[in-house]
């Protein structure tokens, strides 16, 4: 990954979501942009699609914020609980907008912390 794909990368996460600027988006992602990730809901492809599929966190999660440590669920009440989860982003860059993206999350351990799915006792086998 190039220096400026990393800078990419990082806006999207620090200036999109983190700052919630969706104008970045224009700026960011290509015309025929496609997202992937089955843990989300289904949004159009492009540059609307994606500010759907932000929108959609944004509205759930209003303090959400992401944390880069590396580069590389609706349908619920709000619940007001703090939750932490690690997943990864996987981009394919062009002329230095996202044109494709693969998204993997933890979202078992989002709906736990949440209290939607029960936690497993640590210790007990599968």
């Amino acid at each position: 990954m190039t220096a400026d794909n990393r800078e990419i990368t990082r806006r999207v996460f620090e200036e999109i979501w983190n700052n919630k600027k969706l104008d970045v988006i224009d700026e960011l992602m290509a015309a025929d942009y496609v997202h992937h990730d089955p843990q989300s809901p289904d949004v159009p492809s492009g540059i609307e699609g994606y500010k759907q599929f932000v929108s959609y966190y944004l509205n759930a999660f209003p303090d959400l914020h992401f944390t880069i440590e590396d580069e590389f669920a609706g349908g619920i009440p709000r619940t007001g609980r703090q939750f932490s989860v690690t997943g990864m982003t996987i981009a394919r860059v062009r002329d230095g907008k996202f044109i494709e993206s693969w998204g993997n999350w933890d979202a078992l351990g989002l709906m736990q912390q949440l209290g939607v799915v029960p936690s497993e006792d640590r210790g007990r086998a599968a």
